[in-house]
């Protein structure tokens, strides 16, 4: 079971990377988030509860902790400013 992660942003430069595929044993978003930040201090400050980022889930913006299935895709999007 795996999913595709995709980083924007910000978020491509600090943590170094665009996109990757996990291994995931299942679980929600705050699994995947809790995994993420256990990567070290560039991750877990990047995504530190209180920071400001969305997630999309198969292309659909989602709120709160969802499930996230086997096979998905899954942006993390950091604000964006601009007109």
């Amino acid at each position: 079971m795996s999913i595709t992660l995709l980083y924007f942003g910000v978020l491509k430069d600090t943590l170094g990377c665009s996109t990757e595929t996990l291994a995931w044993a299942g679980g929600t978003s705050a699994t995947l988030l809790d995994v993420l930040r256990g990567r070290g201090e560039d991750w877990s400050q990047a995504l530190a509860p209180g920071k400001v980022f969305r997630l999309v889930v198969n292309q659909q913006i989602v709120r709160g902790d969802v499930a996230i299935p086997d096979g998905a895709e899954v942006g993390i999007l950091p604000p964006v400013t601009g007109g």
